[in-house]
């Protein structure tokens, strides 16, 4: 981080907290406005721009969750598509295939599934390490994918179909800005209806995610702040120190996938009821890859950060689908140079930046010792 950045950055943090809960009551109103105004550089010609900012508060959610196993425990988690599978196939079954749930009562025991399945993963698996964790969750992802393919009892490659929606208000209508000719006029042609989950206005689904989104950035910073996430913290950055002063790893990590499968299973199921229908081919192993790209872009550990690395994951290929071709190519040199450059991500946090910059510190301070010490040792 520049210190450019950082001076802006501790600028930020020193506002009383009026003008920042104001700041962000703001920028909570823009963002729920956003499909309304439709800006002209941001929406997205030829793609329903609502659906494509709901599918960008589902790549957020997904971020915050897989930032809780990445970034807050350090656990390479590389099959969370799984955790995302098991919520949607979960509302599917319940709301639609083999029962007939409303999706208020069927979300829930999806999040729960999922939290077993988490459990039931991390259990046996999170007593390894490194890499060979990484493999063992890539194989749960695929391993889900692949008893979705061949269980009648799930749809099989046919998939499930007529998935219950959320239920609808419809209270008034709200008109869209026009901006063909140049200056913004409301167009009372085109509405938005508040709030009816239907078909052809994917804006209320939109807002769905976005709540949903703010709810969990609220239990992530109080779990963050609190025992458990400072727990989290020792146990990523020295787990067999932290073991030593009486620090349960096994048990906080533990709590970490399973945490971070509860939140997955909850945007899997909320995925399911806009999309209406799912089938094994929604649940690829690239998902998982583009998440886990989400979080370490963003700078996994600070939850604005993945938030931004969502956005970017989810938005960009939407909005430059005129490269489509190119945009996989473009992705990669992305990373590529990501790597290279920041390789701690766009925004890592904090403790990452002070550590770094105490690092450089006492770097320099050794070698300004050892040319002193050397011009001592020639006048000797």
């Amino acid at each position: 981080m520049s210190p450019r950045t950082a001076g802006f950055t501790s600028r930020l943090v020193a506002l009383p907290k009026p003008v920042k809960i104001v700041g962000w009551i703001a920028l909570a109103l823009l963002a729920y406005a956003l499909p309304l105004l439709e800006p002209p550089l941001i929406s997205t010609p030829g793609v329903d721009f609502g659906g494509v900012l709901f599918t960008v508060t589902m790549y957020g959610l997904v971020a915050l969750g897989l930032n809780i196993v990445v970034g807050y425990a350090g656990l390479l988690d590389l099959g969370y598509v799984g955790f995302y599978a098991i919520g949607a196939y979960t509302v599917a079954i319940l709301t639609s295939f083999h029962a007939n749930w409303p999706l208020l009562l069927a979300l829930p025991v999806g999040m729960l599934a999922t939290l077993a399945g988490g459990v039931l993963l991390g259990a046996p698996t999170l007593r390894v390490r490194g890499d060979y964790l990484a493999i063992v969750t890539l194989g749960f992802g695929e391993i889900i994918r692949y008893v979705a393919i061949n269980s009648e009892w799930l749809g099989t490659q046919k998939g499930i179909s007529n998935i219950a929606r959320p239920p609808s208000l419809e209270l008034f209508e709200i008109p869209h800005l026009n901006w063909d000719t140049g200056v913004p006029l409301l167009d009372f042609n085109d509405t938005t209806t508040f709030v009816e989950f239907g078909v052809l206005d994917q804006i209320p689904y939109y807002w769905m995610g976005l709540t949903v989104v703010i709810v969990v950035l609220i239990a992530d910073k109080l779990i963050k702040d609190s025992r458990v996430g400072r727990a989290w913290e020792a146990t990523r950055e020295d787990e067999d120190a932290a073991e030593l002063m009486g620090v349960p790893t096994f048990r906080y990590k533990l709590l970490a996938f399973a945490t971070g499968a509860f939140v997955g299973g909850l945007a899997g199921g909320l995925y399911a009821s806009r999309q209406n229908f799912i089938n094994p081919q929604s649940f690829l192993l690239m998902f998982s890859i583009l998440f886990l790209a989400a979080v370490v872009i963003g700078g996994q550990g600070n939850r604005w950060g993945v938030l931004v690395g969502a956005v970017l994951v989810a938005y960009l290929p939407q909005r430059f689908r005129e490269f489509d071709d190119f945009r996989v190519l473009v992705f990669g040199l992305a990373l590529v140079a990501l790597a290279i450059l920041r390789p701690e991500g766009l925004f890592p946090p904090r403790r990452t930046v002070r550590a770094k910059q105490l690092e450089q510190e006492l770097d320099g301070l050794e070698d300004g010792h050892d040319e002193t010490d050397g011009q001592e040792a020639v006048r000797a």
